[in-house]
């Protein structure tokens, strides 16, 4: 390559805005770990969600770079946006780089697609390296929207090693034993998957074994579907099991997406020995109504999953993330309200209430006309109402879920929830809800001390 600058000269960034600073783009290091000899080219930037857009933009061009490619989310798309516009007004010349599942979908309805010279629709990981060759080398290409190939799991290389040493003591550690998701429940775009397909598991273990080598102690799988194959669930809880059992004072902790209604026996029975701390689950009941669920193209054994979850609260230490989603189409607030008390019978730590997001290109919106669904228009395109769920129903559920939050989740308040969820549970959190945002004005910003006055005062008025 004639012309070439010298390979310390890093002239594209790839970047993304992050909800938290704990957390670490996981996709952004698939993209670095492929782009094969331009790597070297390439500074990674994670900015962080909250931070003023002229100081992320002066970040981002610091080392004058000639493109910056972003990965976009639900939730960075408005930031993201804006700051776009700060470069362009700074460096008209510079190239702009999309990608992500924001704007995979719906491309010619988002003005940040305006803004974009490329964006990859769909997975990144060998399309990038290829434009970034391109725009680095030439030809440029004509076209804008550059549809991403689906690479081979077992010749993609792994992108663990561009986790920073600073990223491994400070940092929730991402990672992945699978891709896709075989159910199509409408409400995810993992409906659009045909299937799960898994990464070839000794390369992943000897991954895994280089990053707790290194330091690293705490992992997020995000597998959609972590149980669907029991034989290797168990081969990967081993190896956080002897590791936690040969170092018990400085252990790992691992948090894992479970199939509600898929738990068998050899699984069980690795999972009993966790120690309490190490082990979380995030299983998404999301709703119990058999007529939704078949709305919505979602299998599940409700009885098998309610089994599954009193095993894992009486038998096991895992702290147990459980979600319900409401807003979901032909779900009434009396539905939701059912789910909510069956699965307080169950008693897991804690119990997430989300309300229905559409995300760009989930089938979820082909019941837009029939069941009256309205979104937020901006994002995060939250449900406002549904032909079953009026607004004032939706408010209210949302209160609900900010102070359930605050007040139970977690075991902050054992001895006030545990007064609180006597008899209808979710119409008693209605209740106090909506008394606590009278009583403040407010949701938020409400310190914890004044918090618990309030609820001592309306569990005292409320008989409990």
């Amino acid at each position: 390559m004639s012309g070439v600058q010298p390979a310390t000269e890093r002239p594209v960034v790839l970047a993304t805005i992050n909800a938290r600073y704990t957390h670490a783009a996981l996709g952004l290091r698939y993209l670095l770990a492929n782009a094969g000899e331009v790597a070297n080219r390439i500074e990674l930037i994670e900015l962080v969600s909250g931070r003023p857009v002229m100081r992320m933009a002066d970040r981002l061009l610091a080392g004058q770079p000639r493109i910056v490619a972003f990965g976009v989310y639900i939730w960075n798309v408005v930031e993201t946006e804006a700051l776009i516009r700060e470069l362009r007004a700074r460096v008209p010349s510079l190239v702009v780089v999309l990608g992500g599942p924001e704007v995979s979908h719906e491309i010619t309805l988002q003005p940040i697609a305006g803004l974009a010279d490329h964006i990859i629709q769909g997975p990144g990981d060998l399309s990038f390296d290829r434009l970034i060759r391109q725009l680095l080398y030439g030809p440029r290409p004509l076209q804008k929207v550059i549809a991403g190939e689906q690479p081979d799991l077992a010749d993609l290389a792994l992108p663990y090693a561009h986790f920073t040493e600073h990223d491994l003591r400070a940092r929730t550690l991402y990672v992945e034993a699978s891709r896709g998701c075989p159910f199509k429940c409408e409400f995810c775009l993992s409906a659009l998957d045909k299937t799960a397909w898994p990464f070839p598991l000794p390369r992943f273990m000897q991954a895994l074994a280089d990053l707790v080598e290194r330091g690293a102690r705490r992992f997020k799988f995000v597998d959609r579907t972590f149980n669907l194959k029991p034989a290797t669930s168990v081969e990967i809880l081993n190896f956080f099991l002897a590791r936690i059992e040969a170092t018990p004072d400085d252990p790992c902790f691992v948090h894992f997406e479970l199939v509600p209604d898929h738990l068998p026996d050899a699984l069980k029975a690795v999972i009993a020995r966790f120690p309490a701390g190490t082990l979380q689950f995030e299983i998404g009941i999301q709703t119990f109504d058999p007529a939704v669920q078949r709305l919505i193209s979602r299998r599940q054994d409700n009885e098998r999953a309610e089994a599954n979850l009193r095993w894992l609260r009486n038998e096991s230490q895992a702290h147990l993330h459980v979600d319900l989603i409401a807003g979901l189409p032909g779900e009434s607030l009396a539905g939701f309200a059912a789910g909510f008390n069956r699965l307080v019978e169950l008693n897991p730590h804690e119990i997430q209430i989300g309300l229905l997001k559409r995300l760009r290109g989930a089938p979820i919106a082909r019941h837009g006309t029939s069941h009256g669904l309205v979104f937020d228009p901006l994002p995060p395109y939250t449900i406002r109402s549904t032909a079953a769920l009026p607004e004032d129903a939706v408010t209210a559920i949302a209160c609900a879920a900010h102070f359930h939050e605050r007040i139970v989740n977690g075991g902050r308040l054992p001895r006030l929830s545990r007064l609180l969820f006597q008899g209808d549970a979710f119409a008693r959190l209605l209740a106090l809800s909506a008394a606590l945002e009278a009583r403040f004005g407010r949701r938020h910003a409400i310190a914890l001390e004044d918090l618990i006055d309030a609820v001592v005062d309306w569990l005292s008025a409320a008989g409990s």
